[in-house]
């Protein structure tokens, strides 16, 4: 975590104090960069409809590696691979829904045993576990996650995220990760979904310029957030890296809450060919300007490495 002084040295903890909203009233927490891109520069070939999460059930170690290397480049938040886990992912594979939920749990197990593992290792500071929860549009595998407007009402989809929401609640993480949300009536949804769970949550938008990938205006999309008691971040993900700066302003007036950051490299993805196309325009310098707006977890995202987070870490962290 850092803040206005050097990190401080705290004593290895599974059950981190302060809680990460108390963090973030003091400081600036560095988030993790993209799991995708750390497992497939370990070789892992992940072209298929379950992305990440099918190594849950095939290599679980190899997510606790990644994990790993993200808390050792600095970070102090992981997020686990629950991005694209889903019980109709995982019926569509043949997983039964009971052993859907226990994967959903084990990808909060995993982050958790990857901070273990990282204090075991010498780092003191507290380490925090993000349950990812993806759009519906991720579960559909098809880019639909950056256009949002699937045809469904806002109960359709909190029937849809609300028991993925409680089997990861139930894991325990520290927070829940609302991210990539393209539509404002899908966080509307989510926003419903989260009442009641006993876990605080994070809504993170992806956007493009100022308005949702659904065409909302963010001040209007970030609005209902403010009186939302659960969430204890809102801001943007998976977007370019020049969108944050608007996006952080726009957060932090109309909800007076942290914001969250965690763009992409700056390339481009091209959903039908399944690749990435361009040149990376994230620069470590730019998260400075970020937490002067008002940014509290700031990361990277997709095609965001190690080496990225290390870079945020040095950036943040001010000399003694």
């Amino acid at each position: 975590m850092t803040s206005d002084t050097p990190r401080s040295a705290s004593s290895p903890s599974l059950s981190p104090s302060p809680s990460l909203a108390d963090a973030l009233a003091s400081g600036t927490v560095v988030l993790d960069g993209g799991m995708s891109n750390q497992l497939e520069s370990a070789g892992h070939d992940l072209s298929d409809e379950l992305w990440s999460a099918r190594l849950l059930a095939e290599r679980p170690e190899a997510i606790t590696e990644a994990h790993l290397a993200y808390f050792e480049a600095g970070a102090d938040v992981a997020i686990t691979s629950s991005y694209q886990a889903t019980f109709e992912g995982f019926a569509k594979r043949g997983i039964p829904h009971g052993r859907a939920a226990e994967l959903l749990g084990l990808s909060v197990e995993l982050a958790r045993e990857a901070a273990r593992r990282a204090h075991a290792k010498g780092a003191t500071r507290p380490l925090w576990v993000a349950a990812s929860v993806g759009p519906y549009g991720a579960m559909r595998a098809d880019g639909s996650e950056y256009r949002g407007r699937y045809g469904l009402s806002v109960a359709e989809l909190e029937r849809f995220h609300r028991p993925r929401l409680e089997v990861l609640a139930a894991a325990a993480p520290d927070v829940l990760a609302l991210e990539t949300v393209p539509d404002a009536d899908e966080a509307e949804a989510l926003l419903r979904a989260v009442r009641g769970l006993g876990v605080p949550a994070w809504l993170s938008y992806t956007v493009a310029g100022d308005r949702t990938r659904a065409g909302q205006p963010l001040e209007e999309a970030f609005a209902p957030a403010a009186d939302a008691d659960e969430i204890i971040a809102v801001g943007v993900n998976c977007c370019a890296p020049e969108d944050v700066d608007g996006a952080v302003e726009t957060a932090a007036r109309v909800t007076g809450k942290p914001v969250v950051v965690y763009p992409n490299s700056g390339e481009m993805w091209d959903a039908e060919a399944r690749a990435w196309n361009g040149l990376s325009t994230f620069t470590a310098e730019q998260v400075t300007g970020w937490r002067r707006g008002g940014a509290r977890l700031i990361g990277g995202c997709c095609r965001v490495g190690p080496g990225a987070i290390a870079g945020i870490t040095r950036a943040l962290t001010p000399v003694p």
